[in-house]
């Protein structure tokens, strides 16, 4: 069973409360997320984020064909972190963990997010010919989306995105 790892580290001149207010409120995903993607959420974004809060959206990854994606935000510290977990959807384990730490003149947000595809072996073989550079594409969209909204923090030394 191989578990993947995708790391993604984000510098941003605002403050704290902002970031929060952007990340804890589901309705922004949308505005984060690649239009082609069909996002479209369709429960559990009634109101800010909390522990146990189940959240069902519509996403289309692949070829139009539409997903049922249900997560659970399983641990919240407020402007701090949380963490998504999937419940139903297309990975056979998706653990989300969202970090905010203050820094001088603004933020980094750093997401860790620990997956297994699903398929077994031939899963294993489709992850780094699709699997991998649509999350890759997917984070990148929300880097560029990030800076459109917020500018960027000094450089764009301080970005990235790993897997392992």
């Amino acid at each position: 069973m191989k578990i993947y790892t995708l790391r993604a580290k984000q510098c941003l001149p605002i403050t704290v409360d902002e970031a929060w207010k952007l990340l804890s409120d589901p309705k922004n995903l949308k505005t984060i997320t690649p239009d082609y993607m069909g996002f479209e959420i369709l429960s559990g974004a009634d109101r800010n984020m909390y522990a146990g809060q189940i959240i069902q959206y519509i996403v289309t990854p692949v070829a139009g064909i539409k997903t049922k994606w249900v997560t659970e935000i399983t641990h919240v510290i407020d402007r701090s972190y949380f963490v998504d977990e999937q419940r139903f959807g297309p990975y056979a384990l998706w653990h989300h963990k969202h970090f905010i730490k203050e820094i001088p003149n603004g933020i980094e947000m750093e997401d860790i997010v620990d997956y297994k595809v699903p398929f077994g072996l031939l899963g294993q073989l489709v992850h780094p010919i699709l699997v991998k550079p649509k999350l890759k594409e997917i984070f990148s969209y929300r880097r560029q989306k990030l800076i459109e909204l917020y500018g960027t923090y000094d450089s764009d030394t301080h970005s990235q995105i790993t897997f392992s």
